[in-house]
């Protein structure tokens, strides 16, 4: 929260290529560190870990949108290239990253510590590939505008465009949740210490994530519906999924037998989880087309790591106070966000309809006989 946004936001002044580059090296310092026991060193790496995590979702997204615009690309590529990244990234590379780091440590058995140094070595390979294909580019880069500066014009475009205050509050709310689902979810399944197969479960969410984002390629593929139009279902969707762990609390009865195989009750909420992991992947991909048609160019960067403070501040405040509410209440808690969200998309969509409605009604008063453009 402190130290990344700081660091993402020069993104946008300095570079987004160089941005990409300092991603690369600061998160291999941060694979270094984990060869050290000593906790001063572990925790430099956690702040570079910090500052790496802030450009991995900013930079790379601001230098991909202004590339595509500048080289006069179709809009529509831009919603089915976003979509294959969430497909391939976060989904198949992800599981295979999995099982290479399993592969490393178990069945090779180089240490709890190889796939840091594996992830150092496809990082290197990436500064690589950037420093010898990519071109520059920037958002603001006027000499006159200091960091302070461009904080100040990214809080008054959000505070002066509702659009990207709302697409900053729903990003805050369902990443929020989503984070807090990430520390909540094992223990759910294994409430009485359950054996319960971690490994499996993980590549299945994968899997519901990669399913999710073939979905969202095909429905930004299409005119209709738009993207605010659906994803306020995903929203009710994800909402609904996360309440399960609350109703299955009250309708079956839970077990007290310590151990064993995972429950009725598990099943059931691993059911409803996979429906959440389908809808994040349907987000990521959406929420990117979103901020590439509502953020301006200039501030790009600098925007998008504002969005990431309330977030980091509220998953700072679940896990402090993790143990001081029952599961249950902190799953409730994240489907309440998740239909604020809901409430948000809506208001969202409404928001970006009045320039079609205004425009169609200046037309019909020039021409009253004319007929309603399709979306």
């Amino acid at each position: 929260m402190l130290f990344g946004t700081i660091v993402g936001s020069l993104a946008d002044k300095q570079g987004r290529r160089r941005a990409c580059v300092t991603y690369c090296i600061t998160y291999i310092l941060s694979c270094i560190t984990k060869h050290s026991p000593e906790y001063k060193v572990l925790m430099i790496g956690r702040v570079l870990g910090g500052i790496a995590t802030s450009l991995l979702f900013s930079a790379f997204e601001s230098w991909l949108v202004a590339e595509h615009n500048k080289r006069g690309f179709e809009q529509q590529w831009l919603s089915l290239t976003f979509s294959k990244a969430i497909f391939l990234g976060n989904g198949l590379i992800a599981i295979l990253s999995g099982l290479f780091g399993n592969l490393l440590v178990d069945s090779l058995s180089l240490g709890p510590v190889a796939p840091f140094d594996a992830a150092a070595c496809f990082l290197a390979i990436g500064m690589a590939i950037i420093l010898s294909s990519w071109t520059e580019n920037y958002g603001d880069a006027s000499e006159n505008k200091n960091l302070l500066t461009q904080f100040r014009g990214a809080a008054v475009a959000i505070t002066s465009d509702e659009k990207i205050a709302l697409l900053g509050a729903i990003q805050s709310l369902f990443e929020g949740s989503m984070y807090t689902f990430v520390f909540l979810w094992t223990p759910a399944l294994s409430p009485n210490d359950e054996e319960i197969p971690h490994g499996f479960i993980f590549a299945t969410f994968m899997l519901a994530s990669m399913l999710g984002s073939s979905l969202a390629s095909r429905l930004m593929a299409r005119s209709s519906p738009r993207v605010e139009s659906y994803m306020q279902i995903v929203f009710v969707i994800s909402s609904v999924s996360l309440m399960l762990p609350i109703i299955t609390n009250f309708l079956v009865a839970p077990s007290k037998v310590k151990g064993g195989r995972i429950s009725f009750a598990g099943c059931l909420q691993l059911l409803g989880f996979c429906t959440f992991e389908a809808c994040v992947g349907i987000f990521w991909p959406s929420i990117m087309k979103m901020r590439s048609q509502y953020i301006p160019e200039e501030a790009r960067s600098t925007i998008m790591n504002f969005f990431r403070i309330p977030l980091n501040i509220f998953v700072c405040i679940v896990l402090y106070n993790v143990n001081a509410f029952p599961i249950t209440v902190m799953f409730g808690m994240c489907s309440i966000f998740l239909f604020v969200a809901s409430i948000l998309q809506r208001r969202l969509m409404a928001i970006s309809d009045k320039p079609k409605m205004e425009s169609w009604t200046a037309m019909t008063e020039r021409d009253p006989e004319a007929e309603p453009l399709n979306d």
